[in-house]
């Protein structure tokens, strides 16, 4: 769901490969309907919800796990975006994700390297979308350099071409915002170099068309074209005159937003030329999904990126999982938390249930989750580090209603019961000496009741776990949950 245009792809997973079954695309602008507040308004909201029920019938009886929707830059901008979220699940009936411009970033690259050649080298690719650009800098399936701006072609037509007129000073404060956006990466950019550089999405693909269409190039995009075909829109005046350059009659009000931006990118980074492919963020989804089905899930490879970063105890961290699974595969069903997510999700916040020690012992599951709330996780949507970082922030210590703020109403119960798996899991392996209780089991006896046991004499013996399980009762208390210790 970009700030311009909603997107949807089916395809089949035959023999390794994703074959494309269907397409489906509509220019909704739900950036351009972002108020003074940022805000969505009610029509914005509508148009966008009428496209979501009629990708909704291809939808249906398609299982979860084959499904991914993902919002972009209006829905990370827009307050009352939950909201909006909430209507359109309603409508879609999957849940819906909104990803981080870095994310965005890296699905992109994802995508527009599987419709390219294999070969060795790094490339470029820039993706300019309605309210973001997405610029990237890789080598075959790995991304080396990410970044997501502030700019987008509906975003710039709204500040400098909201009437659809086209005149050169617009143009020119439009180039110098771009330029001075493009200055956060600029150094860093031209210092990694590429090989060759790609564009995709809607934008870059009508400006490749127009150069073509004028023979100004073979379809490739050079700087010499773009100022030439700047220089053109200027002399046209109006966007409604560019049906006369082959523009279609849906893009023209934000094609000059789009070549005014590509035209700073080529200007700032000092880009020689550039192609055009078909693939994007949709394409990088998928793969991103059959990723997940084959066991090479990106969001591992963050997880263990971030142990090592911030020298977590994985020795410790793997007896908390080991414990904190132990306990999940006995309550899972009765507490309706038996989902592959869930699972997961609980065994990341195991992983990296100590990242907060880097910055200090004091409260450290709060300095976690901020760490996690507010770092580049590629792999994750806005709403998993949401997740994850809550339950961090809930595995010890006070378990009130702080923990859970910012967080989904309909998905608090459920991650109180995973922090309180964690917690659990946490204050049992309290001793770090690795062991695994004896004879653990643990049972649902109430709807806010958990009865955890262990064999004849293994918690006499230890009464520091003891201690830690009867303060823990206080706390949970507080929550109006009882746990029995047996």
């Amino acid at each position: 769901m970009g700030s311009n245009s909603f997107h949807m792809v089916i395809a089949r997973l035959i023999h390794g490969e994703i074959r494309t079954v269907e397409k489906m695309g509509e220019k909704v602008q739900l950036g351009a309907g972002l108020d003074a507040n940022n805000n969505l308004t009610e029509d914005a909201q509508q148009r966008a919800l009428d496209c979501l029920s009629r990708f909704a019938q291809r939808l249906q009886g398609m299982p979860p796990s084959a499904v991914q929707i993902v919002g972009t830059n209006a829905l990370r901008v827009a307050r009352n975006a939950h909201t909006f979220m909430e209507r359109a699940e309603q409508v879609l009936g999957y849940p819906v994700d909104v990803i981080a411009g870095r994310e965005e970033a890296r699905l992109i690259y994802l995508g527009v390297s599987h419709t390219l050649a294999d070969d060795t080298g790094r490339r470029l690719v820039i993706d300019i979308g309605g309210g973001s650009t997405e610029f990237i800098i890789g080598e075959r399936f790995e991304a080396q350099a990410l970044e997501s701006l502030h700019m987008g072609c509906v975003s710039f037509r709204n500040r400098y071409f909201p009437d659809g007129k086209i005149p050169r000073k617009q143009m020119d404060k439009a180039l110098t915002h771009a330029a001075q956006e493009l200055l956060n990466i600029r150094h860093r950019f031209r210092h990694l170099g590429w090989q060759s550089a790609v564009g995709s999405s809607g934008s870059i693909k009508a400006i490749s068309s127009v150069l073509a269409n004028l023979k100004l190039t073979n379809g490739t995009i050079t700087l010499e074209a773009l100022r030439e075909l700047r220089q053109r829109l200027v002399d046209m005046g109006n966007v409604e005159r560019l049906s006369e350059l082959g523009v279609r009659a849906d893009r023209q009000s934000i094609f000059p937003a789009g070549l005014t931006i590509l035209l700073a990118a080529f200007e700032s980074l000092e880009i020689e030329s550039m192609t055009y492919t078909d693939g994007a963020l949709r394409e990088g989804l998928l793969y991103d999904i059959v990723g997940r089905i084959q066991h090479e899930d990106v969001r591992e490879r963050t997880t263990q990126a971030l142990q090592g970063r911030y020298d977590i105890d994985t020795a410790h961290a793997a007896a908390v999982e080991e414990t904190a699974i132990t306990a999940y595969r006995q309550v899972a069903e009765a507490w309706q938390i038996n989902t592959e997510f869930d699972e997961d999700l609980l065994r990341w916040a195991c992983r990296l249930h100590e990242i907060g020690l880097t910055i200090s012992h004091s409260q450290y599951h709060k300095h976690g989750a901020y760490l996690l709330r507010y770092s580049d996780l590629s792999g994750f949507s806005r709403q998993g580090q949401q997740n994850l970082a809550t339950l961090v922030r809930g595995h010890r210590r006070k378990f009130s209603n702080a923990v859970f703020e910012g967080c989904d109403e309909d998905d608090i119960p459920r991650l109180q019961r995973l922090c309180i798996l964690l917690r659990l899991a946490n204050l049992i392996q309290h001793p770090r000496n690795r062991e695994q209780p004896a004879g653990f089991r643990v049972e649902v006896t109430g709807p806010n009741e958990l009865t955890v046991s262990f064999a004849d004499g293994w918690l006499e013996e230890r009464p520091l776990t003891r201690a830690d399980l009867e303060n823990e009762q206080e706390y949970l208390a507080r929550q109006k949950f009882t746990l029995n210790v047996l």
